[in-house]
């Protein structure tokens, strides 16, 4: 039996392999997990492809501790990006640690196995844990879900049908000794895991160029003691700089392992979201507020992008092209701000102020999110372009919420990413509405007024002419959506001509 980290361990990462406590020092902070299990732990079965967290050979599963200790949570995640010290107190499986003593397949592979779902061979460990973590959670798993949980592993050779084929009848088989959903919670696992868990005082990690505080003061005190540190939440972004870019990190502080950045609250003051949740959590809790964001949250990222990256850190970096961030701006969020002990709520339309440039002091950094409680008077619509439903940069996205009273546009906000050097309201576009009918003949002229709010750019992704046009057809299809009559029989034909109806 493992003995509980002790403060002597401060500077060790610590993680369960194969049923073992390994201990793990002097590698660089951003040693990625992939990097250590080839190179360092001989494991080769866990694949380097685009080292960017899209093609998903690289894919591996984390089991993580609930927060009342009673239940192991297991997830894919990208090996290729996630940094080695956040894995400390976690679980890490991987393809070999499905080997039963007596070489018997696991039902996920043998089920890759018996329905030809592999080829050259390459891909296959990470379809295999990505799928191993749906058996892991619902074993007996839809072709949708099948789907959903693939959206992240690309194959170049067998082509899907096979390999959803798999995923469809993993659950047709006899459960395994080893790796079935119930041995996977049995008492000796979650005793391992809780072994790694840092309880002691003094027990925090930290050495050099890496710390992870584990309260929310001690948060705010290491970067007010290095403001310039660099805030780390999932590394789904940052992790690109060292595997794609070569940027040597100055040193990192790692908020994830904060029990108050992990919460989510909803109260009748509405929703708050801790900086440390992850998207596979942080967007149920949205979708489960605005229904409408259902399709927005199937198509943000893949499973393993979702399961490490965090809505607080698509805040953080500021992209233009943030897919979440113009539905939050839509909904009147607000992000709560630390520095120290001074604490300040800011909107987050505010928040952005130029390319990459935020309203940010060095040493402060993102508490969370609030949104405020859902207005059922109000109209609110989420929608994103781009060339791939899954796993694709968004061309345009937009988010509208509108209120109508007696026929007449009350009050609407009208937010686009992909349009300027920052997610924005289009200010022109809502003057237009402002007071006016709800019509399409309004609708018209906001859809014009869009080209005094934006002057995108043309790039790989769409042409500058393309973005508006499409911006002003999200509009209408918005109306289409929230008209309180049919429209015309020719209305509907000119529709039909703008691509907006079959």
């Amino acid at each position: 039996m493992s003995t509980p980290v002790s403060a002597t361990d401060s500077q060790s990462v610590r993680f369960v392999l194969d049923g073992k406590v390994v201990t793990v020092s002097g590698l660089p902070p951003t040693t990625t997990v992939l990097e250590y299990l080839r190179k360092v732990a001989g494991r080769s079965g866990t694949k380097e492809g685009c080292a960017e967290g899209d093609c998903g050979a690289c894919t591996v599963v984390l089991g993580e501790l609930s927060q009342a200790g009673s239940r192991i949570h297991y997830r894919a995640v990208n090996s290729c990006i996630r940094f080695l010290p956040t894995i400390d107190g976690k679980e890490l499986v991987t393809v070999e640690s499905l080997e039963a003593p007596d070489d018997t397949l696991h039902p996920v592979q043998r089920a890759m196995i018996d329905h030809h779902a592999s080829q050259c061979g390459f891909c296959t460990p990470g379809f295999v844990m990505s799928l191993f973590a749906l058996y892991l959670n619902r074993s007996a798993a839809t072709r949708d879900e099948v789907v959903d949980a693939l959206a992240g592993n690309l194959c170049r050779c067998t082509g899907y049908r096979p390999i959803i084929e798999a995923g469809c009848r993993m659950s047709e088989y006899l459960e395994p000794e080893r790796w079935s959903p119930a041995e996977a919670q049995s008492k000796a696992r979650l005793e391992n895991l809780r072994a790694v868990q840092r309880v002691a005082p003094g027990s925090t990690l930290c050495f050099s160029g890496y710390c992870a505080p584990r309260t929310l003061d001690e948060l705010a005190a290491a970067l007010e003691t290095a403001p310039h540190s660099l805030v780390l939440a999932g590394g789904t972004d940052i992790a690109l700089w060292v595997t794609k870019h070569l940027r040597e990190l100055g040193p990192i502080v790692y908020l994830g392992d904060v029990p108050e950045l992990q919460q989510i609250r909803s109260s009748d003051a509405g929703l708050w979201i801790g900086a440390a949740v992850p998207l596979s959590r942080a967007w149920p809790a949205l979708v489960a507020a605005h229904p409408a964001l259902a399709e927005q949250a199937r198509r943000f990222a893949s499973p393993p992008i979702c399961n490490s990256g965090t809505l607080c850190g698509n805040i953080a970096n500021g992209s233009p092209i943030g897919d979440s961030l113009p539905a939050l701006i839509a909904l009147g969020a607000a992000i709560d701000l630390r520095h120290g002990a001074r604490l300040r709520r800011l909107p987050l339309e505010r928040f952005f102020l130029g390319y990459q440039k935020k309203d940010l002091q060095p040493g402060e950094f993102i508490v969370g999110v609030a949104l405020p409680p859902p207005r059922p008077e109000r109209y609110f619509s989420s929608y994103k372009l781009a060339k791939r439903f899954d796993q694709d940069v968004s061309a345009v996205c937009a988010a509208f919420a509108l209120e109508v009273a007696d026929g007449v546009v009350a009050d609407a906000r009208l937010v686009f990413g992909g349009m300027a050097a920052t997610p924005a309201r289009a200010a022109a576009a809502e003057a237009a509405l402002a007071g006016q009918p709800w019509s399409l003949a309004t609708v018209e002229n906001a859809a014009a007024a869009l080209a005094a709010d934006f002057a995108p750019l043309t790039d790989m992704r769409a042409s500058r002419e393309y973005r508006l046009q499409a911006a002003g057809n999200m509009l209408r299809r918005f109306y289409l959506q929230h008209t309180p009559a049919p429209p015309t029989l020719r209305t509907a034909d000119a529709l039909v001509g703008m691509g907006l109806a079959e």
